[in-house]
């Protein structure tokens, strides 16, 4: 995968967590990429999800738009 097809999979993703999660600000959603564990924090503080959960349904977005979500990261 190159870095454009990277970073435009990674515009869907932020855009799917925006609509799932609409508290999150763009600062909190730019976290996902690099920070996740800083992220998921975010997540449970704006929502008081587990962690786990909140995972579990990242990890589902990010198969829906094609973005590998382990250890690609977008400069």
């Amino acid at each position: 995968m190159n870095k454009d097809t990277i970073q435009g999979n990674f515009e869907q993703l932020k855009g799917k967590i925006k609509e799932s999660w609409g508290k999150l600000t763009d600062d909190d959603i730019s976290l996902f990429n690099g920070k996740k564990e800083q992220f998921f924090g975010k997540v449970q503080e704006h929502y008081g999800m587990a962690k786990d959960e909140a995972q579990k349904h990242v990890d589902e977005m990010s198969k829906s738009c094609g973005y590998c979500a382990k250890e690609d990261k977008v400069a």
